[in-house]
């Protein structure tokens, strides 16, 4: 079999080869730019390309490795991020019109971490306006497509992430999850992608969309590229104050670990409503390898996750209208439709609509912590369908109908492949865990990842 292209390579394959000087980060990155200037065109997953900075970074890396100065994993390794993702000297629009001249003089927490690490930025990636909807048809920077079917939506509101990982024109990138925005295009685009407990990664320098409910996390081909980023984006930052000082285990050693006698609920019951046959028969599929690695499976059920689900729409609406009250009471014409609408509906939940929904919050996190007392994951469909049309697709409320309740417990989660549709689509299935478990729900993603060769095929590009 011939080696993989450049663009192809896991960050672990890259990361080898430029530790060893196999590979120069200046061709890797002008590889991946290639892929970007042939492809982007179609699929518009990114925003703003920083084509010179990447280059003067990855001759920088070049260097560097070259006299001995190896950072680690990341060194060299061609990146890009979501365009909620503050960036020195490199336009932040989050999607809008109202930040399309805003260029920051600061970097994210997350993204100075990974140049700290020595990793390249490519460029912004697309998304949906303010990261408040699933489909990432923005209406000011054109919609991003889905690599698998260009007619068909990536998810969102990382869809810009999920589709350059899945097509090759990043090796990895940054995205937000508020109500499943990670772990959706992850799964619409046949990638893995992470969503880290609450407070695991610093939010500082991230556009917000809802306080209590954003978190920041990765994407990624496998599921060791995930941990390799996570490593380095994860731990303790005072300037965010929803950050937690809990200890940051190496996530890639936790990969070596046996997964069997894990214990895995498979959840049922809101988990399953509503969900296409062929991602039933997907997810059922993938119990059953998880079973012959070793995982006790078993069925479980949440009952108060439909509850969960109301309680974090109602949460999500009224901070995000609270956020942008002043724009959109001064500038309204600036925001897209379709956000423009919810924004408005948040005006309309009263402060007790809000303040019950944190108490049902209180409810579910205590029934899902206590499910998690017998077990040591959670499984579910990541999306109950497969990625839906860019025109008249499944409403939001749909694509994140398994996800948002882990959001709102602030719990673990991962999307990871596990099959195609008769048509070519991608499936995906989420694991769920303990708080900064991070580890065991990886090596459970890993074990299946190993079992497996769904994270191995590409677009038909």
């Amino acid at each position: 079999m011939p080696p993989p292209a450049l663009h192809d390579l896991t960050i672990r394959q890259a990361a080898d080869a430029l530790r060893r000087r196999e590979l120069s980060p200046v061709d890797l990155t002008e590889a991946v730019l290639d892929r970007v200037r042939r492809l982007d065109g179609v699929l518009n997953a990114y925003i703003t390309v920083t084509e010179e900075a990447a280059l003067a970074q990855a001759r920088a890396a070049e260097r560097e490795i070259a006299a001995g100065t190896y950072r680690g994993p990341l060194h060299g390794i061609p990146l890009a991020y979501k365009d909620l993702f503050a960036t020195r000297g490199v336009r932040t629009t989050a999607g809008s019109r109202l930040l399309a001249g805003w260029v920051p003089d600061y970097d994210a927490e997350a993204v100075a971490r990974l140049h700290a690490a020595g990793a390249v930025m490519l460029g912004k990636l697309n998304l949906h306006e303010f990261a408040y909807g699933v489909t990432t048809a923005n209406p000011h920077y054109g919609p991003c497509r889905n690599p698998w079917d260009t007619t068909r939506s990536p998810g969102g509101s990382s869809g810009g992430s999920g589709a350059a990982v899945a097509a090759g024109l990043a090796l990895g990138a940054l995205g937000t999850d508020t109500g499943g925005s990670i772990r959706i295009p992850a799964a619409l685009c046949g990638v893995v992608g992470l969503k880290p407990t609450y407070g695991r990664v610093s939010r500082h320098g991230v556009v917000p969309l809802a306080w209590s409910l954003d978190h920041v996390g990765p994407l990624a081909r496998t599921v060791e590229d995930a941990a390799l980023l996570l490593a380095a984006v994860a731990g303790f930052d005072p300037k965010d104050p929803a950050a937690a000082d809990a200890p940051v285990p190496d996530y890639a050693a936790a990969l070596a670990g046996d997964a069997r006698g894990l214990r895995a609920g498979v959840l049922g019951g809101h988990f399953t409503a509503g969900a296409d046959p062929e991602v039933l028969a997907a997810l059922a599929a993938a119990v059953q390898t998880l079973e012959g690695c070793g995982v006790r499976t078993d069925g479980a059920e949440l009952d108060h996750a439909g509850d969960a689900l109301t309680a974090a729409t109602c949460i999500m609406f009224s901070e995000a209208s609270a956020y942008h009250e002043r724009d959109l009471r001064e500038r309204p014409e600036d925001y897209g439709p379709d956000v423009r609408a919810r924004l408005e509906l948040g005006e309309l939940y009263r402060a007790t609509d809000y303040l019950r929904a944190q108490r049902a919050r209180t409810v579910f996190v205590q029934e899902v912590l206590a499910l998690l007392d017998r077990f040591d994951v959670l499984v579910a469909p990541a999306t109950p369908v497969p990625a839906p049309p860019i025109e008249g697709g499944d409403p939001a409320a749909r694509l994140v109908q398994y996800t948002s309740p882990f959001n709102l417990a602030g719990l673990p989660a991962v999307s990871v492949p596990c099959g195609f549709t008769a048509a070519g689509l991608p499936v995906g299935m989420m694991l769920v865990g303990r708080p900064f478990e991070e580890a065991t729900v990886l090596r459970a993603a890993a074990a299946y990842q190993g079992a497996t060769d769904w994270h191995r095929r590409r677009p038909p590009l």
